[in-house]
């Protein structure tokens, strides 16, 4: 494949597809429990076959689809594991695949970018793709001053297409629902939206990359290549060499998994704090674990402005939840505007909602496992309990949703990692208002 598939009656066909094929397979299902046939198996068959669609049309289409399957792939850990393994195949593969371009659609590509005489920039450049993602693939190269260096294209058309999947992903939202418990998916997907148009403004994503670059340079535990060149379509960039996070999480050792999930959790608290930036796409492919022990970083295109840091309230919030402090908590949430104004919800109620939720925090060391976020997942598909009947009627200020789809994100990652962190001691040292009321 050249490019995205750009036309609208195709792209739209082929995302109606989703649930009109979900449908029928449920249709069948019950025709052939009507004929005695064993329920488990009927359903396990339906999943693994609605799994395989999902990755075929969210993976053909790249774009915003693509995108959107790559964030729904780090919350398959919350799903109970019969529910949760035909998706998890199908949703890993969107983390670093889709079909790549052809090595004449690369080269007019390269000349389009840096001109007609680009291989002179170059000792070494490999035609083909050594990873490809949502919206553009990385081919690996030799910059002409010896370094190593990989280089990222756009695929032809991904304007358009981001557009016209934005637009269309609305259908796929209760074929979603069973992989995202108790979250309402259009407002997920309307932040999506915005965010993921973002991505395909390059010259964005290079000085993110490299304001970036510039506060962790010479961290001694998170690496960031430094930018080479960049245009429109286009970003060089140091190659980052190590195991990707899925490889870890398929069959890391546990050293290996905690010290994953120790660095991903420092970059995700620190930055707002480092660079006023938070690092806003958390999902497996775009971490590397070094041979050297660094976190490498290696995508920037999800980025998200904190010119004062990561709020105060967030940490407050959280520690008056772990403190039982629920008269301080609810004026606290009122105040953010998590609590409508014609609500007065039961603080009793309202701390037994939010005190799992903050459990990590309680421990020197947490064990984030699947099985943990198994029971969260639980707890917030069980709309007959006490809780969840409140929680619906909170509110989710927009200025929070994408820090909560982060702080979700990353927690899904560490579950999938069964990683044990220092979490409560992360979030203490970089997270305003958790170790004391800010001044």
């Amino acid at each position: 494949m050249s490019d995205i598939p750009q036309g609208s009656l195709n792209r739209s066909a082929k995302l109606a597809s989703l649930p009109i094929s979900a449908a029928g397979r449920a249709t069948k299902g019950f025709g052939q429990r009507l004929l005695g046939k064993d329920r488990a198996e009927i359903s396990a068959e339906m999943q693994r076959r609605t799994a395989e669609q999902l990755f075929e049309v969210l993976g053909t289409l790249k774009g915003g689809a693509m995108k959107f399957g790559q964030a729904l792939s780090v919350f398959e850990a919350a799903l109970p594991e019969e529910a949760a393994a035909p998706y998890r195949a199908a949703l890993t593969k969107l983390q670093n695949s889709a079909p790549p371009m052809d090595g004449a659609t690369v080269r007019s590509i390269m000349a389009e970018q840096l001109g007609t005489g680009w291989p002179q920039y170059f000792r070494d450049f490999d035609d083909t793709a050594a990873a490809a993602a949502s919206i553009g693939q990385v081919h690996r190269a030799i910059w002409r001053d010896g370094r190593d260096v990989a280089v990222k294209l756009q695929y032809p058309g991904a304007a358009q297409a981001l557009t016209a999947d934005m637009n269309q992903l609305s259908r796929l939202s209760r074929l979603m629902t069973p992989l995202l418990p108790g979250i309402e998916v259009k407002p997920l997907m309307a932040e999506l939206k915005v965010r993921i148009l973002e991505e395909i403004d390059y010259a964005a994503e290079a000085a993110n990359q490299r304001a970036f670059a510039a506060a962790y340079a010479d961290d001694p535990e998170i690496y960031v290549g430094k930018i080479v060149a960049s245009a429109p379509k286009l970003i060089v960039s140091e190659w980052v060499e190590g195991r990707g996070f899925a490889s870890i999480i398929e069959s890391g050792t546990p050293e290996e998994r905690n010290l994953a999930g120790r660095l991903m959790s420092e970059l995700h608290f620190s930055a707002p704090t480092r660079v006023h930036l938070l690092h806003s796409d958390p999902h497996p492919g775009n971490y590397i674990l070094r041979d050297d022990g660094r976190l490498g970083v290696i995508d920037f295109g999800s980025i998200a402005p904190m010119p004062n840091g990561s709020p105060p309230i967030i940490g407050t919030l959280a520690r008056l939840s772990i403190q039982g402090d629920a008269e301080r908590l609810v004026t606290g949430l009122r105040a953010e505007g998590f609590i409508p104004a014609n609500f007065d919800p039961d603080p009793d109620v309202l701390m037994a909602y939010l005190v799992p939720y903050v459990e990590p925090l309680r421990h020197e060391i947490f064990h984030f496992t699947r099985a943990w976020m198994q029971e969260l997942g639980a707890r917030m598909s069980d709309f007959s309990s006490a809780e969840v009947k409140m929680a619906r009627r909170l509110n989710l200020p927009p200025s929070y949703l994408m820090i909560q789809r982060v702080t979700l994100g990353s927690i899904g990652v560490l579950c999938q990692l069964d990683a044990r962190a220092p979490f409560r001691d992360i979030v203490a040292r970089w997270q305003p208002g958790f170790a004391q009321d800010p001044a």
